[in-house]
């Protein structure tokens, strides 16, 4: 029995972490955030856990001074109110408390958006995703003698056959596209994000990367984000931008070096052979054997 314990483990981590395997999106009746795939959601996790330690006690704190209030100064326990109206001790504690908590909660604030905002020195992988109502196109630059350039719609229902998307585990309705953004895993890549002329304003959102900003007609916006493992991630617009703004959704697939140079050149002639075939070497089951322990 221990011997078949630890071989169904073995098989549940080799499915949990094989490759192409992982991907993140959101879950029903999800209440927290997507797990982190670049180092700035690592952190903006870590600020969301590191500030509940202020926002709970809080909490409390006026919970309990609110109980306070209306148990021991209710009318028929007081029926001449106090007339105090100052209290050089209460007001000191007021007003020092909550700068030092504002001051706890600034540092590793500004550090935050610093890390966001300062770009690495080098770039490998530029991408130009431009929003219209309503789906994105992607453009990559410095892709090679043919400039490679796509759009990327909602994949529909009946769409998912031809697409070889039918398992909606890996593909989930309303999230899933005909044509997701590739780039490579552990490398640096900058998003230039705008919104095509005469549009309106839209919003690149991926949670996992910890990416949001928006897409303005006419101006040009710019993000980075180094993903640290592969799979494929989901994220939407996240600025209504119309009737259709809940079908807009962005999907990257993050995949090896290697894999994301074959797709890159294949994919500048035909993009749908392209991605096939990178699916067929993501998307392949992971074989693993259960030893069994035939002892009698």
């Amino acid at each position: 029995m221990i011997k078949r314990a630890y071989a169904a483990l073995a098989a549940i981590a080799c499915l949990l972490f094989a490759t192409g395997s992982y991907a993140d999106q959101p879950r029903p009746w999800q209440i927290g955030m997507q797990d982190a795939a670049t180092g700035n959601m690592h952190d903006i996790r870590w600020f969301e856990a590191y500030t509940l330690w202020f926002i709970i006690p809080i909490t409390l704190l006026v919970l309990v001074l609110l109980v306070v209030v209306m148990v021991k100064f209710r009318a028929s326990k007081n029926p001449v109110p106090s007339k105090t109206s100052h209290n050089t001790l209460i007001e000191v504690i007021w007003t020092i408390g909550p700068v030092l908590v504002l001051l706890f909660l600034a540092i590793p604030s500004f550090n935050l958006l610093t890390a966001q905002l300062t770009f690495p020195e080098q770039t490998d992988v530029t991408v130009k995703a431009t929003a219209t109502q309503w789906q994105w196109n992607y453009e990559y630059e410095n892709s090679g003698a043919t400039p490679l350039a796509f759009d990327s719609f909602m994949l529909k229902d009946p769409d998912r056959a031809a697409a070889g998307k039918e398992d909606k585990s890996k593909y989930p309705r309303l999230l899933a596209v005909d044509n997701e953004m590739v780039v490579p895993v552990g490398k640096n890549v900058r998003v230039l994000v705008t919104a095509a002329p005469s549009d309106v304003i839209h919003s690149f959102a991926m949670p996992s990367f910890g990416v949001r900003i928006d897409a303005v007609p006419g101006r040009l916006n710019e993000t980075w984000f180094k993903a640290d493992h592969e799979g494929l991630f989901y994220g939407q617009c996240s600025e209504l931008c119309g009737k259709d703004h809940a079908f807009m959704p962005i999907a990257i697939r993050v995949v090896s070096e290697d894999q994301y140079k074959q797709w890159l050149t294949a994919a500048a002639t035909d993009l749908s052979k392209a991605n096939k075939a990178l699916m067929a070497a993501v998307d392949q089951p992971a074989a693993v054997n259960v030893a069994e322990n035939t002892a009698k």
